[in-house]
């Protein structure tokens, strides 16, 4: 696959060079000072000196595949594209970064002695590598500084296989913040002999100190966003730190959730309060910071492959990664999709790569990292709220949701901003509210907005404390994440319907006053899980038969640890939203499934999550769906389910694949023998008849069109349970589709450990439908092993399904 190359120039009308990855696939033996010089000899072809190649470097991939990026101009590219062994060449480009509560809520409680989390022992042992903007520490628990900073992040700093004891230390994808409570190497033993990677020292993170046994590795990768942009740390006007130490926060939480180390006594404002953990809590973390403060969050895809390439190298077992590209708009191993590319060579050596799913939810079609050997997790929020109780001058009380630490006030004012002779809401949008001329000092005015996220909270506060206002009402679409009022200003959210009655009860009456309660932690089954409203949801717009997003995880108001520079902190820690916070979730449970069965592949980890996942909520309440309208949920919402970890821990059966199954679906998506070939390691021809996309060997099956014609598909289960077992299918299909499968019994023994089978699928419908829903089950009446079916049918192809 190529594609061409946009011509620039620079204010001197010479070609500009930017920055390329030159793309070779599998490395072809070893020694990795031998592929660095074949990088170097190779471009210095292109540019004409081994000097000047050595200065157009800016990495060369070494350890996890072959490859190197550098400084080109587009004809520079081009021809370097055409060389013997050049994969492809990938323009650099931009990716974005996507508790007390949430993991006893998945079963895993540590009080428990017959859990997932007991049977692992913790995850001790097991090392999740997180690529984020680093780790955070706070100035109540850190030493002194020791700096040492001697280099850039590429190498040239001083370096140590292994990092001295300090009393605490955190991890974070954007970085860490090593001193937090949660990086607490107390109860561990020594550093996994195995592990083969540093720990480097630089601005504001000394090794000697800020790693141990806990935090085992730290790195930063940095060299080519400044080789494509050319911006200093402080042009932002953001702080940074050339180092692993978070300036984001964005890292030190997602580190936090999966590999916390125990917590006693966590609470944020008061709310949420009990004994924190992450997903792994004996787990060791590798700290890999490839996102920066800089242009809003940003992380160089270049720098990402090298913390790709180091990791492989290093000898994590995990990698969590809550960053994404965006919607995508290529093919999977893409010539801009670094992630992807990276994650193959990460899956083909056993590590398995966790992501999110994206924040561009509820709209269909916007589901990120959709390579079928990513595990791509979806966000739901938990059996918790944070309920304020609103009470009216009527004695009416409403309720919404609050995170805000005040004392209950008395009755005041309540005014909703109206300006004459315009629309009757416009000087109360939240994000553009108009107070002027109104007399809003010393009262609670209510707002609506239909943003997401902070902005119209952040801007709504500003307005009325400006205008001496004493709280805010915030009146949105519903939804369960919640964002604090800047400087804890007394803020409550509801939804539309209840802003409505609000309004109502305004004008009402001349002089409406309210009483705003502080919330009150609610947990348990009144409080049902509901797939957030921001997660990106499917069907997988580049390859629509793969099902995307696989899983769904606690991503909703999660507490974990917080950054010092976030100013939503209290006391080192913060409650944040997004599949960010989600993807550490799965990133533990996949540790501790990983300590459990250290020869599991990462495809059978991940058939394991997916076909145990729940359909129903913990509580037995339905799993409904965030958006416009709420519906119920279903798999391009959250795939197989909400994760069941204990029941991941003992699957039955799995859906297993490696790189043969990989380049199953490489052939069935057009990449030719070569690539192929190079990107694998060995030499591969695609068969003449292209192979189908629907016989990947998935935990799912998902039919993007069907007409009058059957399709067959064809899946095989790897027996992981008792060696005799009888498993029986059972057939939930989608609406007016026939679905049948052969044989339907599986029949297992000490010598039999893999069956395939097919599924015959055919449809009823005589005209275009949206997808529909059912499920296939095998189960021996101790193992449920469930995989959703998703079927189109199609009779002609329109623009504008709803799918």
């Amino acid at each position: 696959m190529q594609r061409g190359f946009a011509p620039l120039t620079n204010g001197n009308n010479e070609p500009e060079a930017n920055v390329h990855i030159v793309y070779m696939g599998e490395k072809q033996h070893n020694d990795p000072g031998m592929i660095t010089d074949s990088h170097h000899h190779l471009l210095a072809k292109i540019v004409g000196s081994k000097q000047k190649a050595s200065e157009l470097m800016v990495y060369s991939y070494k350890h996890g595949f072959s490859g190197f990026a550098a400084k080109l101009t587009e004809s520079e590219a081009k021809k370097i594209a055409e060389l013997p062994g050049v994969v492809r060449v990938i323009p650099n480009t931009l990716h974005r970064l996507q508790t007390t509560r949430s993991w006893d809520s998945l079963g895993l409680s540590y009080e428990s002695n017959s859990n997932l989390l007991h049977n692992s022992s913790n995850g001790d042992g097991v090392i999740i590598g997180v690529f984020d903007t680093g780790l955070f520490t706070f100035p109540s628990l850190y030493r002194p500084w020791l700096l040492s900073f001697t280099g850039t992040g590429n190498g040239t700093s001083s370096e140590r296989p292994f990092c001295h004891p300090s009393l605490f230390n955190p991890k974070n994808e954007t970085g860490i913040w090593p001193e937090s409570k949660f990086f607490d190497e107390r109860g561990l033993g020594p550093v996994p002999s195995r592990w083969k990677g540093v720990c480097k020292s630089g601005e504001k993170f000394n090794a000697t100190q800020h790693c141990n046994r806990k935090i085992i590795g730290a790195r930063w990768f940095i060299d080519g966003f400044l080789a494509e942009y050319g911006l200093p740390l402080n042009s932002s006007g953001q702080t940074e730190f050339l180092s692993p130490r978070d300036a984001n926060g964005h890292g030190t939480h997602t580190a936090s959730t999966a590999a916390g180390s125990f917590v006693g006594n966590v609470s944020y404002k008061g709310l949420a309060g009990g004994n924190a953990r992450g997903g792994a809590p004996k787990a060791r973390v590798a700290v890999y910071k490839v996102c920066w403060n800089l242009l809003g969050g940003q992380c160089s895809s270049a720098d990402i492959l090298k913390a790709f390439d180091e990791a492989i190298h290093d000898g994590v077992d995990v990698l969590s990664l809550s960053i994404g590209f965006g919607i995508p708009l290529y093919a999977d191993v893409d010539e801009r999709d670094g992630i992807a590319t990276g994650s193959f060579h990460a899956v083909a050596n056993g590590i398995s790569v966790v992501c999110g799913a994206g924040n561009d939810g509820p709209s269909a079609q916007t589901v990120q990292n959709t390579a079928p050997w990513i595990l791509t997790v979806a966000a739901n929020s938990i059996d918790r709220a944070f309920l304020a109780s609103i009470t009216l001058g009527n004695n009416k009380t409403l309720v919404g949701q609050a995170l805000i630490t005040r004392k209950e006030n008395a009755f005041t004012g309540l005014l909703y901003p109206e300006s004459h002779g315009l629309d009757p809401t416009a000087s109360a949008i939240c994000q553009a509210l108009t107070l002027n001329g109104t007399d809003a000092a010393g009262k609670v005015v209510l707002c609506f907005t239909s943003m997401s996220g902070r902005i119209a909270i952040t801007s709504a506060t500003s307005a009325v404390r400006e205008a001496g206002g004493v709280g805010l009402i915030v009146a949105k679409h519903p939804s369960g994440a919640l964002y604090p009022c800047p400087g804890d200003f007394p803020c409550v959210e509801v939804d539309y319907e209840v802003g409505t009655k609000i309004l109502f009860y305004i004008r009402s009456t001349r002089f409406p006053v309210v009483r705003l309660s502080p919330p009150k932690t609610v947990v348990g089954k009144p409080v049902s899980a509901k797939v957030a409203f921001f997660s990106s949801r499917g069907p997988n717009s580049v390859a629509p038969a793969i099902l995307k997003p696989d899983i769904t995880a606690p991503g909703v108001n999660i507490l974990a640890a917080a950054s010092p520079l976030d100013e939503f902190a209290d006391n080192g820690y913060v409650m944040h939203s997004g599949t960010s916070m989600a993807t550490p979730h799965i990133s533990g449970i996949v540790a501790l499934l990983k300590a459990l069965h250290p020869t599991w592949s990462p495809a059978a980890i991940k058939s394991a999550i997916i076909t145990t996942a729940r359909t129903a909520a913990p509580s037995g309440l339905t799993i409904f769906s965030e958006g416009s309208p709420q519906k119920l949920a279903d798999p391009f919402d959250f795939g197989g389910g909400i994760v069941n970890p204990n029941a991941a821990a003992d699957p039955g059966l799995v859906y297993d694949m490696g790189t043969s199954d990989y380049a199953h679906y490489l052939c069935a998506m057009h990449y030719n023998n070569s690539a192929i070939s190079h990107l694998i390691g060995n030499l591969t021809k695609c068969p003449l008849q292209k192979p189908s996309v629907l016989d990947v060997n998935l935990p799912s099956i998902t039919i993007p069109s069907i007409r009058t014609t059957p399709i067959v598909v064809t899946r095989t289960v790897t027996n992981v349970g008792s060696p005799n077992s009888i498993y029986e299918a059972t057939i939930e299909p989608p609406s007016g589709v026939l679905v049948s499968v052969k044989p339907e019994f599986l029949v297992f023994n000490s010598t039999i450990e893999k069956i395939s089978f097919q599924v015959t699928i055919s449809t009823t419908h005589q005209m275009n439908t949206d997808y529909l829903f059912g499920s296939l089950t095998w189960t021996d009446k101790v193992h449920i092993v469930r995989i959703p079916l998703s079927v189109r049918t199609e009779m002609f192809q329109p623009y504008g399904n709803d799918y």
